[in-house]
């Protein structure tokens, strides 16, 4: 989904909208270009509305100032930015993303201006950039069944912003900055889109329709049905979808911008359209989450939307597994052995561990096939590591230390942040089983990490990283960049991930 709103960058001598936001720390003094702007008698009109609403200027707090014979603007709202000390955060993209989401939560006209002029900091073109593409992300909503009054109510709980003006020094700069910026929302919204369709709607084949369209914007797109993957041998994830009526998919989307010959860096999703568990059925209560048990394919195929829309020199393979894990008579059964793509068995203990046989599949299919520098997979894998983590950090594992590194990098940046996990011997040997190579489930504890022992069991010596994103992905907290239920998680993530380490500079 791109959205359609305006966003303009204009000279701080610009003439602003109706709505106009402005920004203090805790001296309550406006920036220079801000007093330019708005005349001799804005700060004092400023420190007279704040005294009168106990407003301190501390960070994400904000004043807001009707109509003045004073101002030359109808409605003026105050934002504080806060002291270093009080704000307890970098000054980064994620602050800045973060304070452009908050702004926009704070009016409701068809049209605003930000100033963005911040006392005490030096500001880039890329923070501008920052500032307007949070607030695109908090701007998002995902309505489109709603009807009737139900459908005006949310149109109007939404706002009507459809112009975003940000005054700044250099909107050259923040204006180019925004090229790439405008591509990472474009992906996380498709993201977001793909998380909160309903299962009758967004089925495998649905799925690999939609991303599909991505040949548009350059994309090679090959899309894999049950005839070719029994070909190929993808046993695994065919024992997946073996009780649905649904058929299974596997999207293979490759993004050539990068030097001809050159390996490319790949992404991997887990792609459970429906998880009912299968004969391991879950519980009643919840079940309809599990719509979003595809958050790591969403992400995967948001990402190479955005690698794409901005013509991202690097050369990248996103392969996502698209399946239902249904209970019918002819699903597999607790204590079946399967054979996998890599020809290893596996004792299925427990068919709700699903998501790890799809994944096993698409790690050996991909470095068999593609040679990649690395492998990333994303997955919302096990509820253990939400007892782990909570929803604030995507669970990381890796046979590598340079990955992790960069990725835990990436995530200060953008607030979508990863914890790293161990990768241990003594959890290999959980995986397994009496009757075969290994087996799905090892029990309770431990469960995220011994999930992602078995994943390591098909990843030979490629550099690789298993992202847990169960908190992440879907059922999100709300945040300044996102209300919706469906998150979009990791492609904001791996988009800078991707822009800092594998671009040639």
């Amino acid at each position: 989904m791109k959205d359609t709103r305006k966003v303009l960058f204009d000279l701080f001598d610009a003439v602003p909208a109706q709505e106009t936001v402005v920004f203090v720390d805790e001296t309550l003094k406006l920036g220079g270009h801000a007093q330019k702007l708005l005349g001799k008698n804005a700060e004092r009109v400023v420190e007279r509305a704040a005294k009168a609403e106990e407003f301190k200027g501390k960070f994400k707090t904000s004043l807001r100032i009707p109509a003045s014979s004073e101002l030359p603007v109808e409605c003026l709202t105050v934002v504080g930015i806060g002291s270093a000390a009080e704000r307890k955060t970098p000054v980064n993209e994620a602050m800045f993303n973060a304070l452009g989401g908050y702004c926009v939560s704070h009016v409701r006209g068809a049209s605003l201006s930000v100033v963005a002029d911040f006392p005490g900091l030096t500001v880039s073109g890329a923070d501008v950039a920052a500032l307007a593409a949070g607030a695109l992300l908090r701007l998002y909503r995902f309505d489109r069944y709603k009807t009737g009054k139900k459908k005006q109510a949310a149109d109007e709980k939404a706002g009507a912003l459809a112009t975003l003006q940000v005054l700044t020094e250099d909107p050259k700069a923040a204006a180019n900055e925004f090229k790439k910026d405008r591509a990472m929302v474009d992906g996380v919204l498709a993201a977001r889109d793909l998380v909160n369709e309903p299962a009758n709607i967004l089925f495998p084949e649905e799925f690999a329709k939609r991303a599909a369209e991505l040949t548009k914007l350059g994309v090679e797109v090959d899309i894999l049905d049950e005839k070719a993957l029994k070909k190929l041998g993808f046993g695994a994830i065919l024992a997946v979808s073996r009780g649905a009526a649904r058929e299974s998919r596997v999207v293979v989307m490759r993004w050539n911008g990068g030097r001809e010959g050159a390996a490319p860096v790949a992404f991997i999703g887990k792609g459970v359209c429906f998880d009912s568990g299968g004969l391991s059925i879950k519980p009643a209560a919840g079940m309809e989450n599990m719509k979003g048990d595809m958050g790591g394919a969403a992400c995967v195929t948001g990402l190479m939307r955005a690698l794409a829309s901005r013509k991202a020199p690097v050369n990248a393979v996103g392969v996502i597994g698209l399946v239902e894990n249904m209970p019918d008579g002819n699903a597999v059964h607790p204590g079946d052995i399967i054979t996998s793509l890599s020809g290893q068995t596996i004792e299925v203990i427990n068919t709700d561990a699903e998501g790890r046989l799809v994944l096993a599949d698409l790690l050996w299919y991909t470095q068999d096939k593609f040679k990649p520098k690395f492998m990333i997979d994303l997955a919302t894998l096990t509820g253990a590591i939400m007892v782990a983590l909570g929803q604030e950090y995507a669970g990381l594992f890796s046979n590598d230390d340079s990955l992790p590194e960069q990725l835990k990098a990436a995530g200060i940046k953008t607030g979508e942040k990863v914890w790293r996990m161990p990768v241990d011997p003594a959890y290999d040997k959980a995986v397994d089983s009496v009757f075969a190579d290994l087996r799905n489930s090892a029990g309770r504890h431990a469960g995220c990490c011994t999930a992602a022992a078995f994943l390591h069991r098909f990843v030979n010596d490629v550099p690789w990283v298993h992202l847990d994103i169960a908190g992440t992905a879907m059922d999100s907290p709300a945040t300044d960049t996102n209300v919706s239920w469906g998150s979009g998680w990791g492609v904001h993530l791996l988009d800078r991930f991707v822009r800092d380490n594998c671009e040639k500079k």
